[in-house]
């Protein structure tokens, strides 16, 4: 089993930047792939950006050039560092890890509100 926790979100104004976190733990030694999905009230969860366990990302249109995705797998810790907030970014980020075999693991989200 792999137990992940979101931490970092909260209240920003529109341009401004925020880091949130997602600290694995369990049988995090053969997590492949890990990613940051969000959703806001009424629409269906969408990704948002992935990272495999050999550093290759891959970022939604939205969000390139703004969000940084990275991972620190001595600290079994992923992070999205997300700057130049806009109002529509506004959700519940949620991190999801997946292991070959097993299948996926999702954490419980963390709030993500940006004001304009």
């Amino acid at each position: 089993q792999v137990q992940l926790v979101e931490s970092g979100g909260g209240l920003v104004q529109a341009g401004g930047s925020l880091r949130v976190s997602c600290a694995a733990s369990g049988s995090t030694f053969s997590i492949n792939v890990m990613a940051w999905y969000r959703q806001a009230p009424g629409t269906l969860r969408e990704l948002v950006a992935l990272i495999t366990s050999h550093g290759s990302t891959n970022y939604t249109d939205s969000v390139k050039g703004r969000f940084t995705i990275s991972r620190d797998n001595a600290k079994n810790t992923m992070y999205l560092q997300m700057n130049s907030l806009r109002p529509e970014d506004t959700a519940v980020y949620y991190c999801y890890a997946y292991r070959p075999g097993f299948g996926w693991y999702g954490g419980q989200g963390t709030q993500v509100t940006v004001s304009s």
